[in-house]
């Protein structure tokens, strides 16, 4: 489904399957069991015991995309003429790993979700002593200006490097703010979440979690490849 974006009553029955609405259930109770939230957070903890997570630094941005049936976590699109619409919130470690992903309304504004994606990181363990949970730099572009935001960003001890409104491009910051919008390329790479088809917006979010955790597998076995 991830991967084609085929609809469920198409789902070739020799997978061996009972039917598209069971898979349809197993996506969402175990969506509601956090199976996909801890699939994520166990590839991060591999990872990062592998040495393949920055915490040094990490960015953020988001993307549209058009929702077809409406919805919670939908709204008018103000870069699609006002059609409904959704924005996935990205939030990705200094080499693009994603850390965490927010679905909200098309008509948000990206600066509202900037504290909630720092919050959404769960606690990354993969190696001995505290789990890592706060990059100690954030990148991000002028969606983000807005000083109040920066003081919160400065209270959780992190040091934010945000794009002013007003001011000339080539500031500089594009050469850290580049992997996060390679990561939502990765994460629109996935057929089903270039296209918001689902009403709920729990099922849609499983898909994103499910595709952030591939992406992170994907990493990890292409280094341990490499390795071997």
């Amino acid at each position: 489904m991830l991967y084609t974006g085929i609809r469920w009553e198409f789902l070739p029955q020799e997978l061996g399957y009972g039917s598209g609405m069971t898979c349809w259930r197993r996506l969402r109770d175990w969506n509601e069991a956090a199976v996909w939230q801890r699939l994520h957070e166990l590839l991060l903890a591999e990872l990062r015991g592998a040495g393949l997570l920055d915490f040094s630094r990490a960015a953020v941005d988001s993307s549209h995309l058009r929702a077809m049936k409406g919805g919670p976590a939908t709204g008018p699109s103000p870069v699609d003429r006002g059609k409904t619409g959704s924005k996935h919130h990205l939030i990705v470690e200094a080499h693009g790993i994603p850390l965490a992903a927010i679905t909200t309304g098309g008509n948000r504004n990206d600066v509202t979700q900037l504290l909630p994606l720092i919050q959404a990181i769960p606690p990354v363990r993969g190696v001995r002593g505290r789990p890592r949970q706060r990059p100690r730099h954030l990148y991000a572009d002028r969606g983000y200006d807005h000083e109040t935001y920066r003081d919160q960003v400065r209270a959780l001890q992190i040091t934010p490097h945000i794009a002013r409104r007003g001011t000339d491009h080539g500031s500089g910051l594009g050469v850290y703010r580049w992997v996060v919008e390679g990561a939502i390329a990765l994460l629109h790479w996935f057929r089903r979440l270039r296209i918001r088809w689902e009403i709920r917006d729990d099922i849609h979010h499983a898909f994103v979690t499910l595709g952030c955790a591939i992406i992170c597998w994907r990493r990890l076995r292409t280094t341990l490849c490499q390795e071997s």
